[in-house]
């Protein structure tokens, strides 16, 4: 189904509408994905604070800013390496904000080359600020640093297109579920503790799932300029059932942090926003091969992926705060 072109004029970006430069640039970033990071970074901080560690609001808010500039840049690349490809432009069955990019480039907001450029000095500013907190704590930093912002451009840019050749998923896992809270959290402790990543990856598979049920409508589009995810590689009745697998594990994975004792029994209830994540699977299901209607299971995605890792930090904070 294609989409209705006086609906996408009203909801897309426009050069009218985004006179503004400062407005103009921020929503290129594409900011309500950037929540995605912002609870990552809270995940990590929490633990922390549950390890009995004091909060160092310095290094705390540079490491939100900074990783935050990187996914932007991540966001802002992925459109310009789109354009490049044509998968933005010939996405017939996007479902504006959530799929088919920003429109910045299709719509004439931004050029390419502006969108290269600012990608680029996004990632500039990211890549500073984790050399300064590198500075601050350990050389070790910079080897998670850089395996995250290698996995965010790489994800769309020529020669390695991971998404393109079926690793999108799992670097995605890897960044938000991994990555991000683990480096928080060790700026704040100067020690790893790959516990943190038993607790976390739930919230990595439900991000995941976040790119996974967006790829449904962009399908057709992603396939016909080479961009070979698992939806294109699966197809949609197959491909479904990998967002219901996710689900499953990231539940499993909850249950199993508990019962090994890497977590508390409280924990489980950030199990709640589960909930909302099976019956987000409970619509896939049904509507894989009609991706016009996949407008409530991708809000409710968003929506179970946020509140999980939200909640989470919140009870481990609360344990803390106790203690």
């Amino acid at each position: 189904m294609k989409a209705d072109p006086i609906e996408s004029a009203t909801l897309e970006p426009t050069p009218q509408a985004l006179k503004n430069p400062l407005r103009r640039y921020w929503l290129a970033t594409r900011p309500p994905f950037l929540t995605i990071t912002v609870a990552g970074c809270i995940l990590g901080l929490a633990y922390a604070l549950y390890r009995g560690a004091p909060l160092n609001w310095t290094t705390a808010l540079l490491t939100l800013v900074g990783a935050t500039a990187i996914h932007a840049a991540i966001n802002v690349l992925n459109d310009y390496y789109d354009a490049l490809n044509g998968s933005d432009t010939n996405n017939d069955d996007r479902i504006y904000p959530f799929t088919g990019g920003s429109r910045f480039i299709q719509n004439q907001v931004l050029t390419e080359r502006q969108t290269l450029h600012y990608g680029l000095a996004l990632l500039a500013a990211g890549v500073s600020i984790g050399a300064v907190l590198t500075f601050s704590s350990h050389w070790s930093l910079l080897a998670l640093g850089a395996i995250g912002v290698f996995i965010g451009w790489a994800y769309s840019a020529p020669p390695f297109k991971l998404d393109s050749r079926g690793w999108g998923e799992p670097c995605v896992a890897l960044g938000f579920g991994i990555l991000i809270p683990l480096g928080t959290d060790f700026v704040q402790r100067q020690s790893w503790d790959w516990e943190l990543s038993w607790l976390c990856l739930p919230y990595g598979l439900l991000v995941t799932n976040i790119l996974y049920i967006n790829q449904f409508p962009d399908r057709l589009a992603d396939d016909s300029a080479g961009k070979h995810h698992w939806v294109v590689r699966l197809g949609p009745e197959r491909g479904k059932w990998i967002y219901v697998v996710n689900v499953f594990a990231a539940t499993g994975i909850v249950l199993f942090a508990v019962i090994a004792g890497i977590a508390p029994a409280i924990v489980l209830l950030s199990m709640l926003p589960l909930v909302i994540a099976a019956r987000s699977a409970a619509y896939l299901i049904h509507d894989a091969g009609h991706p016009a209607r996949l407008l409530i299971p991708i809000k409710l995605t968003i929506f179970s992926a946020l509140a999980h890792g939200l909640t989470l930090a919140s009870i481990l904070a609360f344990i803390a705060r106790a203690h």
